[in-house]
């Protein structure tokens, strides 16, 4: 199963991990001047993916993040280049491994 996941800055990620049945309808993401794609280690579930895409969101000049899960991939649209090493603390900050750009 796929899924994926868009939250704005200002939508909290929720959900459950307990058997990768969770998750919601695709979404689009919106683009910002800079587009981004980067692999991330350990995302199984639409729970994993809205945890990344949460801490990314809360980035300065973030303006969407789409997560799938299925990939590993995070598609990240900012006003500006993102520094990665922000990008890797706030992966880290939601347990797990940002593996570098896609």
């Amino acid at each position: 199963m796929t899924a994926e996941t868009e939250t704005s800055p200002t939508a909290p990620a929720s959900g459950c991990c307990g058997g990768g049945a969770c998750g919601s309808g695709a979404a689009d993401v919106q683009i910002g001047g800079v587009t981004a794609v980067y692999q991330v280690a350990g995302m199984t579930c639409g729970h994993c993916e809205g945890a990344v895409s949460g801490e990314i969101s809360a980035l300065p000049g973030v303006t969407s993040v789409k997560a799938v899960a299925a990939t590993g991939q995070v598609t990240v649209a900012s006003d500006a280049p993102l520094d990665e090493a922000a990008v890797r603390d706030a992966v880290d900050e939601a347990g797990y491994e940002l593996v570098g750009p896609a």
